[in-house]
C-alpha cells in the first residue's frame, strides 16, 4: 500500500495542451475516481501515473518516491484496461500467473496467489479455460485477478466496465468496491459515468478541459458543486441551470425567463443590483405548485414510482423535473422551486457563490 502525489502535472502533445497543472494527494488505501467527459484528460492523467505517458512538466510520487525516469515495470502499479488485454493463447491461470512468472517467483507461491485471487473473484472453476471461452464479465474478472496477484502499491482502472452491459456493470462495480476495501490498495479509477463515480469513490476528481474542476467527496460535490460544469455533470438527470439577475440588496434573484422572483433562503448574496447569476436547481427538488415556473412539458418518462418531465420555459430554456408518482401529461404546468434547494453561480465565471459571497 502507498500514497500517491501529483504535483502540477502538465501534458502537451505538440501544440495541443491536454493537462494544465493537476495537483492531487491520495492517502494510503483511498479510492479516487477521476471522472469527466471524453477528451477532458482523465485517461492521459492515469497513463502518466502508470508511466505509459511522460508528463511535460510536474512530478508523480508513489509512496514518497519520485517516478521521474522510471519505466512502468519499475513503478509497482497494476492496471486494469477497458479491453481486458488478455493473452488469447493462454489459459486463465497462465494469464494471471504470467507477471509473477516473469518476476521469477517460485511455482508454489504463484499457485497460492492465483488460487487466492481466483477465489476472491469467484473464477476458480475457470482457471483452465481460454479467454475466448469466457463472457465479458468473466474476462474482466480475470484482468482484475491478474492485477491482484501482483500485490502492487497502486491499482489503476481505465474505464474497465465500459464494454459490459448495464446489469453486469452494476454487479462488477459493487465487486470492485468490495475488493478494493478488503485489499486496502490505493486506487485510481477513471470513468465517464458519473453514477460509477458517485458509487465507487472515496473522493472524486471532476476533470474539465484538462483541469481538476473540483476534488471532494461524492456528497460534497453533489451538495456544493464548485461551478456550473460540475453542477451540470454530476447528477442524473443533470442540474437545471437558469439565467437570472440579482435584485437590489442581494436577497433575491429575478429569473430572466418569466421574471419569477427567487428569494435566497440562506441569506443575501453580495454584488451590485443587476449582477448576472445562474440559478441551479436539481430535477428532484422541483415540485408541482402554483406561482412557480411556467413550463411547457413536451415529454413524460414514467418510471413507476416517479416520472421525469422534459419541458421548456417561455424563452426556450430546457427544464427537467423528477417528480414522485406517474400521473403527468404533456402540456402547460407550473413547477415550484424550493428556495432552500437553490444553487447560485456567477453568470460570467460560472463559479459558485456562497451566502454573503
Amino acid at each position: 500500500m502507498a500514497t500517491l502525489t501529483l504535483r502540477d502535472i502538465k501534458k502537451s502533445f505538440g501544440a495541443t495542451h491536454v493537462l494544465h497543472g493537476v495537483d492531487l494527494d491520495v492517502t494510503d488505501g483511498e479510492m479516487i475516481v477521476i471522472v469527466g467527459a471524453s477528451g477532458c484528460g482523465k485517461s492521459t492523467l492515469l497513463r502518466i501515473v502508470a508511466g505509459l505517458e511522460t508528463e511535460t512538466s510536474g512530478e508523480v510520487l508513489i509512496a514518497g518516491q519520485s517516478m521521474k525516469g522510471l519505466e512502468p515495470a519499475d513503478r509497482d502499479v497494476a492496471m486494469v484496461f477497458q479491453n481486458y488485454a488478455l493473452y488469447p493463447h493462454m489459459s486463465v491461470f497462465q494469464n494471471m500467473a504470467y507477471g509473477l512468472k516473469i518476476r521469477g517467483l517460485p511455482k508454489d507461491q504463484i499457485q497460492h496467489r492465483v488460487d487466492e485471487a481466483a477465489g476472491l473473484l469467484g473464477i476458480g472453476h475457470l482457471l483452465q479455460r481460454k479467454p475466448r471461452e469466457l463472457s465479458g464479465g468473466q474476462r474482466q474478472r480475470v484482468a482484475m485477478g491478474r492485477a491482484i496477484v501482483r500485490e502492487p502499491k497502486l491499482f489503476l482502472f481505465d474505464e474497465p466496465l465500459s464494454n459490459l452491459d448495464a446489469k453486469l456493470r452494476v454487479e462488477l462495480r459493487a465487486e470492485i468496491r468490495r475488493l478494493q476495501r478488503r485489499l486496502g490498495v490505493t486506487s485510481l479509477f477513471v470513468t465517464h459515468d458519473q453514477v460509477e463515480a458517485m458509487t465507487l469513490g472515496d473522493r472524486l476528481v471532476v476533470m474539465n478541459a484538462g483541469r481538476a474542476a473540483q476534488i471532494a467527496t461524492p456528497m460534497e460535490i453533489w451538495e456544493r458543486p464548485a461551478d456550473t460544469y460540475v453542477a451540470g455533470f454530476i447528477g442524473s438527470p443533470s442540474m437545471n441551470l437558469l439565467h437570472a439577475t440579482l435584485e437590489a440588496g442581494g436577497a433575491a434573484a429575478i429569473l430572466d425567463a418569466g421574471g419569477l422572483r427567487l428569494p435566497f433562503a440562506d441569506g443575501p448574496r453580495a454584488g451590485a443590483a443587476g449582477r448576472k447569476l445562474i440559478i441551479g436547481i436539481r430535477p428532484e427538488h422541483l415540485r408541482p405548485g402554483q406561482g412557480g415556473l411556467d413550463v411547457m412539458v413536451e415529454l413524460v418518462e414514467p418510471l413507476g414510482g416517479e416520472s421525469v418531465l422534459h419541458g421548456k420555459l417561455a424563452d426556450g430554456t430546457p427544464l427537467t423535473a423528477r417528480l414522485p408518482g406517474a400521473r403527468y401529461e404533456d402540456g402547460a404546468t407550473q413547477l415550484a422551486l424550493p428556495t432552500e434547494s437553490l444553487h447560485v453561480f456567477d453568470g460570467e465565471t460560472g463559479k459558485r457563490i456562497e451566502a454573503g459571497g
